[in-house]
């Protein structure tokens, strides 16, 4: 059973026993382009602390650089150095796991952010932000030819997703048997200010289903996100914890990699599925409303 923070002891004690909090951020610090109340005042707290934070997003609309002007435009301090997203960690696996040669490109099903990552990975691409894809228009396999040098089709959210994209990246993927199918994660809806909408997992969804086969994910849950971050950060998983709003995803991401797991309940969980007849089989260490609470800590 989870443990429920709800004293200054309780957070006192995770003050003590972990040293480096990876946090989510959709869901943990904002909603949508709304901060959530006292998550400034706990990060600058535990900085002073001289305790190690890291943001860790399943988030492949922006790039880390194109993030951390989100962070400054909501007066969150944060380096590009501290900032691992879905998109980075997607282009460091096909540049550094996959090794795919130098002249094959990805196929993209996303936006900006994630095109920028593999532009800094040195990745060639297509499809993504071309006008030629963002089209409402018809698609017809008649004119269009099939580049052969597309060796990965990558699929993040993509709000512009259209038929003429599915369709490429679906025959990317069916005539060619070495071509990889990627996503940057699988997170079915995502959290913003106004409510929920669909997330990047819905997006693969159609071409999981009309290929019949599942994609290799690379953010959260995934061990990819974390060797990414291992790579980069010394840390003692013992002393690590992992904070968020998604038990499928945030939770079992930290439970995967032995780090502990804070929950807190301004996103995706909802109190119903930690007890009672719907209750999750994943379970947090750890379980507080809101980051905010951790401010009792300055009390």
């Amino acid at each position: 059973m989870a443990a429920r923070l709800s004293s200054r002891e309780h957070y006192l004690d995770l003050l003590d026993k972990y040293d480096t909090w990876l946090f989510d951020c959709d869901g943990v610090l904002w909603q949508g382009d709304k901060l959530i109340d006292g998550a400034v005042e706990v990060l600058q707290l535990l900085r002073h602390h001289k305790k190690s934070v890291l943001f860790v997003t399943n988030n492949a609309t922006k790039s880390r650089v194109n993030y951390k002007k989100k962070f400054d435009s909501l007066g969150v301090e944060a380096h590009v150095d501290e900032i691992y997203g879905s998109a980075y960690a997607a282009a460091v696996y096909i540049s550094s796991v996959m090794k795919m040669p130098k002249d094959k490109k990805v196929y993209v099903i996303g936006m900006a952010g994630l095109e920028e990552e593999l532009r800094e990975e040195g990745i060639s691409y297509i499809g993504g932000t071309d006008p030629e894809d963002n089209t409402l228009g018809s698609f017809s396999l008649a004119n269009w030819t099939l580049d052969p040098k597309v060796g990965a089709v990558l699929c993040g959210l993509d709000t512009s997703i259209n038929y003429t994209k599915l369709s490429k990246a679906f025959n990317y993927i069916l005539r060619n048997e070495d071509c990889a199918f990627l996503v940057t994660n699988e997170d079915s809806t995502y959290p913003t200010a106004e409510g929920l909408l669909p997330g990047a997992g819905s997006i693969s969804a159609p071409l999981r289903y009309a290929l019949g086969r599942d994609p290799i994910a690379i953010g959260k849950p995934k061990g990819t996100m974390l060797d990414c971050i291992r790579a980069k950060h010394a840390f003692d998983p013992e002393r690590t914890i992992m904070v968020g709003d998604r038990l499928n995803t945030d939770i079992e991401f930290g439970k995967a990699g032995g780090l502990a797991t804070l929950l807190v309940l301004t996103g995706i969980t909802k109190e119903s599925e930690l007890s009672g007849p719907n209750a999750s089989p994943t379970v947090p260490d750890y379980v507080t409303n809101s980051i905010g609470d951790l401010r009792a800590l300055s009390s």
